[in-house]
């Protein structure tokens, strides 16, 4: 800048000599027919020359090339920043191992205790048939499939699991994933982009977090399983928006939330979405198979078509005892997402006999609906042992199997309040050998319902097992709270 301006005020003073002569009477410019006064071209041009001094790169001279002791001494003085936060103070870090099966009873660090803390709803970890269909499936395809779908990792048993899925849900057809949580945050960016509206609750839980993230969409949250509160956001939302009749427009639930246990009302969400016009993805990873007449979900339970619900998702790890998940619709909504979905286009695909465990345990679901009246049952012998226990109360549906706790009466600190649930969990496994597990969320969650204990009721548990962790609880909790309530 300092040496620029002795070139302008030189470029100024040449320029007024030139606009003296060019303000002579007779001199004038002509520009596409039209008189100019000289003075007008000459002051464009002192701009023009001005703007281009000013934007110019200062000179700056050479600088003098380090030495090697100064590399050295800046080498030593530097400190790399860490790849990950360190850990806090206190932070629970060990968490218990399991030695066996997690079927209703395993092994946890050498002893057998009473497991709540896998979700096994129809107990079917240790099945002998679909033991057998695994083993039949690893001597004929081996273990993996060392390939994407797209890539000769198709394997036929893949697709009888994707026809007996949309078979038993009455849906047109399906597709599945190798790792079930990949499964919404693949499906919501395949669909919803930068630019679309997404209207989510507020509890849903990690994996549809990501999902929502990574679409770039615009988000918006209504309370947590509040219809008043999704109907004043879709009302606000499109109300007089013209705007908002060209975009897409999804609202994005779970059927069974897993932070809190609530069933979403189905009927109302329906309802709505055709009032308002919006799809509707919905993330069944903890109903398929365990809500409706024959466990065919949320749309079964409420009676609602199953065409109705534009996207279904799920996970198999907890109904199906099995891993990977599948998405289900309409024959467009599954082609769209074998070409623009990543977690199904560059992930190999499922172990084959995975896909032939799903097969089995939806095989056995259909001739076994009594394993759903067992469920129930002990879902309901659960809420009314617990229905007392000290500190704690219920906040789940009387017919998820999800079972959630949390305190009546909150510390005000969350940290304090996960270390008292922390310190339950621990005692009921140590002095009693129930396996409960907190809600503990990572730093990545971002929801924000209060955290609790979960308790995975199994069709495989016995009135036995529920009456040990009844008992367990009330007894811990009534000493570690004692000061609480």
């Amino acid at each position: 800048m300092d040496m620029a301006l002795p070139v302008v005020n030189a470029t100024a003073a040449v320029l007024a000599r030139v606009s003296a002569a060019f303000n002579a009477p007779l001199a004038r410019a002509v520009v596409f027919g039209v008189h100019i006064d000289g003075h007008l071209v000459v002051e464009g041009l002192l701009i023009a020359v001005i703007v281009f001094q000013l934007t110019r790169k200062s000179y700056k001279p050479p600088k003098k090339p380090l030495s090697e002791k100064e590399i050295d001494e800046l080498c030593d003085e530097w400190e790399p920043e860490p790849l990950c936060p360190p850990i806090k103070e206190g932070a629970r870090i060990d968490t218990p191992m399991l030695e066996s099966a997690a079927g209703p009873h395993t092994i946890v660090d050498g002893k057998e205790v009473v497991n709540f803390a896998s979700a096994n709803y129809l107990g079917l970890i240790g099945n002998e048939k679909i033991i057998d269909s695994c083993v039949g499936s690893l001597e004929k395809y081996g273990v993996g499939s060392c390939g994407p779908r797209g890539f000769y990792g198709t394997i036929d048993v893949h697709l009888d699991c994707e026809s007996k899925i949309a078979k038993f849900l009455g849906t047109p057809d399906s597709i599945l994933y190798s790792y079930g949580i990949s499964t919404i945050f693949s499906v919501i960016p395949a669909f919803c982009k930068k630019g679309d509206i997404i209207v989510a609750d507020e509890g849903v839980h990690w994996a549809v977090q990501n999902g929502l993230h990574l679409s770039r969409s615009t988000v918006v949250y209504f309370k947590h399983n509040d219809m008043a509160s999704l109907a004043s956001t879709l009302e606000k939302l499109t109300r007089g928006n013209k705007r908002a009749e060209k975009i897409r427009r999804y609202i994005v639930v779970e059927s069974i939330y897993q932070n809190s246990g609530q069933i979403a009302p189905l009927d109302e969400i329906v309802r709505l979405k055709e009032k308002y016009r919006f799809r509707v993805i919905l993330e069944e990873s903890h109903s398929f198979g365990v809500l409706g007449k024959s466990g065919r979900g949320l749309a079964e339970h409420y009676g609602v078509p199953i065409e109705k619900i534009d996207i279904i998702t799920a996970g198999m790890g907890n109904a199906l005892a099995t891993d990977g998940g599948f998405c289900t619709g309409s024959v467009r909504v599954v082609d769209h997402q074998r070409l623009s979905s990543s977690g199904y286009v560059f992930s190999a695909s499922l172990p084959p006999y995975l896909a032939s465990a799903a097969v089995s345990a939806v095989n056995y679901l259909e001739e076994n609906p009594s394993v759903l009246a067992n469920l129930r049952s002990n879902i309901a012998l659960l809420h009314k042992e617990l229905s007392d226990t000290p500190g704690l109360e219920i906040t789940s549906h009387v017919l998820s199997p999800l079972v959630f706790l949390k305190l009546k009466k909150s510390t005000g600190s969350p940290t304090t309040d996960l270390d008292l649930l922390e310190t339950i969990a621990e005692r009921v496994l140590k002095e009693d050998s129930v396996f409960i597990v907190t809600s503990k969320k990572s730093n990545l969650d971002r929801c924000k319902l209060p955290i609790g204990i979960r308790l995975f009721v199994s069709a495989g548990h016995t009135e036995s097992d529920i009456c040990t962790l009844s008992s367990s609880l009330k007894r811990v909790s009534a000493s570690v709270l004692s000061d609480y309530f």
